[in-house]
């Protein structure tokens, strides 16, 4: 027997499940496919690391009722400090001058999904298949035919008016869909851990750019850092398999001591980094969202909240026609929509993030006076930061009701 939904969301990770609690307010019937529960060691969202959310994304997991369930994990960040690493010059944003009572908020992913996943399970609305992987889907005129493979074996057909690829990079829906990607290899990887200062970070958050590439801290409530390190591929195996002594003595010589001395380090993991953007956001009755659509450098900390705003536009998207009585989710109209509305966010933040890269590993000699004098300007024109920290948000375009704190119903 098939069964039938209106809307089908292939992957539970951060956006999947983020896009699934807010379509909780508008009675569909909702089918959430993932390979992996929420509280699995092996999950790969849900997993040891942090998550730097804007103002905007705080403001739609409020509005969503998450942040309730987050709030008490999360710590602020008061202000950023740009440098690079052997140069004069920096740049300072202070969220008092702005107007702000923070410029971010650092998230660890698993309270995050221990939230998204408690409203989840507590929707009859929703059906969950998991652990299930969608195996293939096949677009027809009115309607999508999915077809579930459970983890014991079996398999379950389902029906919906849209399919939501929110499966990762290496998107099944994307692909089904003849969706192409662009990708480039910044031939660097991301190594991830957390560290002990031996000084209080103050809620301030790092970002320091060096030859190796850049470096990122980031403040947690008990007085350590998230540390994002950039290593080039082939360094990558060397600074996993270092001691803890000689680690901390890699990261103090390229940060610095702002922070004094370096005293512990957590787990060290590894990933590899990419841009990956899909050249369109939508196939026959499907879309992709998140990682399905965009995979950033993490260098501007914006993957995540570009991702939730995929998931806010989506949403509201669907809430609109269904508050006007059609119940089509997945005709060429609405899939028109969301393209257009997503199309100049993805772009100023892709565009965005590439070009801190490309600028920040150039070693031409022009290209670091430029860029160091651009920091120091940075520093000195209020209104580049406000700039700055519009485009952060997606405030530099349509924004989604969510976002604004304005719930779909």
């Amino acid at each position: 027997m098939t069964e039938v939904f209106d809307i089908a969301i292939s992957g539970g990770g951060m956006v999947g499940a983020s896009l699934a609690v807010a379509l909780r307010p508008l009675g569909l019937r909702i089918a959430l496919i993932e390979a992996v529960a929420h509280d699995a060691d092996t999950q790969p969202s849900f997993d040891e690391r942090t998550t730097a959310l804007s103002n905007g994304s705080r403001r739609i997991l409020e509005t969503l009722g998450v942040w309730p369930g987050v709030a008490a994990a999360a710590t602020p960040i008061r202000r950023i400090h740009v440098s690079d690493r052997g140069h004069f010059g920096f740049a300072r944003i202070d969220a008092n001058t702005l107007g702000l009572d923070a410029m971010g908020y650092v998230l660890p992913n698993r309270a995050l999904g221990r939230a998204l996943w408690d409203l989840i399970r507590a929707d009859p609305g929703i059906r969950v298949h998991c652990p299930a992987t969608l195996a293939e889907v096949t677009p027809g005129a009115d309607t999508a035919l999915v077809r579930i493979a459970n983890a014991d074996g079996t398999q379950v057909l389902v029906e919906a008016n849209l399919v939501v690829a929110a499966d990762g990079v290496g998107s099944v829906v994307r692909g089904a869909a003849g969706i192409d990607i662009e990708t480039r290899d910044y031939g660097q990887s991301a190594l991830i851990t957390t560290v002990l200062p031996q000084r209080f970070h103050d809620h301030v958050a790092y970002e320091r750019f060096t030859d190796s590439g850049p470096l990122a801290l980031l403040p947690l409530a008990d007085g350590r850092c998230t540390l994002v390190l950039t290593h080039k591929t082939a360094d990558v195996a060397a600074a996993l398999a270092a001691s803890d002594a000689e680690f901390l003595a890699e990261v103090q010589h390229r940060f610095g001591f702002r922070l004094g001395r370096f005293l512990q380090a957590g787990r060290r993991v590894a990933y590899p980094l990419a841009l990956t953007l899909a050249r369109r956001t939508s196939g026959a009755r499907c879309v992709i969202v998140g990682n399905a659509a965009q995979s950033l450098h993490p260098v501007a900390g914006m993957g995540f909240n570009l991702g939730l705003r995929d998931a806010a536009t989506l949403a509201e998207l669907i809430a609109d026609r269904s508050a006007e009585g059609r119940r089509d989710f997945g005709d060429a109209a609405m899939l028109a929509a969301y393209d257009a509305w997503r199309g100049r966010d993805r772009r100023a933040i892709a565009g965005f993030t590439d070009s801190l890269v490309r600028i920040f590993s150039n070693p031409l000699g022009i290209i670091r006076a430029a860029r160091n004098a651009g920091l120091l300007a940075f520093d000195l024109l209020p209104p580049a930061k406000s700039a700055l920290s519009a485009l952060s948000t997606g405030a530099s375009g349509r924004v989604p009701k969510l976002a604004r704190g304005v719930a779909l119903r």
